[in-house]
């Protein structure tokens, strides 16, 4: 699992309100939530772009890759020598170790073993982000979850998920933490640091000691084929290094550093990020913003350990990170899945080549960037979900998502709210069709043949 900190201008200026307003104060002075508006993005997250942050991790971008602030994207063109590590000679490694002692006394942690640090350009993130991505992302992997998301209309057809994806960290990523290499990185042109560098290196220096208490790849889990859990589990640490990192700020910058912190953000990465999908730069912003919401919550309530127990119990879903009271009721989602032998059903040359659980969250964005409005209604009251790709001869394709409510009324709003959604992929040229076999389910399947979806209705025993 890799921790990244964004470099996302709106994103900072709201945690930096947030330092602003609670300067002079040991903790914060309220729960931290925002009631501004919301920013787009942050490079967050976890391992680069998988289908387990699937539609989390995604892009469903509005075109091909754009220039990076470095001046090109982040492809095999890009060629960046290894980080340069710190030792006893490096200028910043007194600076490095009073930022960790101070980090060390707020969160309550104390580090059981050192933690390796290095320096990235930006040709040198690049090349450190393209090679984990690869490493992480089997390219049958890759190439299913890009086909999941232009078959719902979210990616267009010539846009390329990795490009995509791999652009949008390099445009935004200042900080990382590899926890399998448990080394923390700072991004900086100059090999010096300043007050943006130590302000993101208090977060990533959180994201090392919850490794060492926690093991963040046992909170996060592995499970290639649930974004909604690991997207729900990425929030709690994200949310705790957020509210670290805000302390921290509070009490170690003043308010001249803050404003060189928002200042000196490069514009050309929000340029970057505003021209990104919302399928993939709104999960990368879901675990700090609502990460923080939730990890200020427990620490108003109970300090550090609630936080840490919260950590060693996580949300399951993200419905639970968004409603405070599903958390609390630990109102666990329903269970949906497709026939093991789905495959056969369809015939010969038929594959199941993807399979995912979308969550409230991503669910909202399917109906957003579908056209419909009052969408975060229209998602809430979600049960659970699943969502498959079915591809067979002649190149015919298929999704299938099934969504599963807490009451009718949920379920009529959103099978509602998917008109657009249908109207827009019929528009594409797909033969979509949205059933209900049952007054709590909701299914959407759309192919690219009537014949193919009346095919995948009838396997599935959904035809009318």
């Amino acid at each position: 699992m890799t921790a990244y900190t964004p470099r996302s201008v709106g994103w900072v200026a709201l945690v930096v309100a947030l330092v602003l307003a609670g300067c002079d104060t040991s903790t914060p002075t309220a729960s931290p939530t925002f009631t501004g508006p919301e920013p787009t993005a942050s490079a967050v997250a976890t391992a680069p772009a998988a289908p387990t942050t699937s539609p989390a991790a995604s892009p469903t971008a509005t075109g091909a890759p754009s220039a990076s602030p470095g001046g090109s994207a982040c492809d095999d063109t890009v060629v960046g020598g290894p980080a340069a590590t710190s030792d006893a000679n490096d200028p910043n490694a007194a600076t490095y170790a009073e930022i960790e002692a101070q980090v060390e006394a707020i969160r309550g942690l104390a580090a059981t073993n050192p933690v390796g640090r290095g320096v990235f350009d930006t040709p040198g993130l690049c090349a450190y982000l393209r090679e984990s991505y690869r490493k992480k992302n089997p390219e049958d992997l890759v190439r299913a979850t890009e086909r999941l998301y232009k078959e719902l209309g979210l990616l267009p057809q010539a846009a390329s998920l990795e490009a995509l994806y791999l652009e949008l960290l390099t445009s935004q990523v200042v900080g990382l933490y590899d926890d399998e290499t448990k080394r923390m990185y700072v991004v900086s042109q100059s090999g010096g640091i300043g007050p943006l560098e130590e302000f993101y290196y208090s977060h990533e220096y959180t994201h090392a000691l919850q490794d060492q208490r926690f093991v963040l790849r046992q909170v996060r889990g592995q499970a290639k084929d649930q974004s909604d859990r690991t997207l729900a589990r990425v929030a709690v640490l994200e949310g705790d290094a957020t509210l670290v990192m805000t302390l921290w700020a509070q009490r170690h910058l003043t308010p001249a550093e803050l404003s060189q912190i928002v200042g000196g953000i490069d514009p050309g990465s929000q340029a970057v990020l505003d021209r990104m999908p919302a399928i993939l730069k709104d999960p990368l912003s879901f675990p700090y913003l609502k990460g923080l919401d939730m990890a200020g919550g427990a620490f108003m309530g109970g300090g550090f350990e609630a936080v840490n127990e919260l950590i060693a119990t996580p949300p399951d879903s993200t419905e639970q990170v968004l409603h405070p009271d599903k958390l609390r009721a630990r109102e666990r989602p329903v269970a949906v899945t497709f026939p093991d032998d789905l495959a056969a059903r369809l015939g010969d040359g038929w594959t199941v080549t993807g399979q995912d659980t979308f969550g409230e969250l991503l669910l909202e964005i399917v109906l957003r960037e579908g056209g419909a409005t009052a969408t975060a209604d229209a998602a809430a009251g979600w049960g659970g979900d699943r969502v498959a790709l079915l591809e067979g001869p002649g190149d015919e394709v298929a999704v299938v998502l099934d969504t599963s409510w807490d009451t009718r009324a949920d379920a009529d709003e959103f099978e509602a709210a998917l008109a657009p959604t249908v109207a827009e992929l019929t528009g594409l040229g797909r033969s979509p069709a949205v059933l209900r076999p049952a007054p709590d389910r909701v299914v959407l399947i759309t192919a690219e043949s009537a014949a193919t979806m009346g095919r995948v209705a009838n396997v599935l025993g959904l035809a009318e």
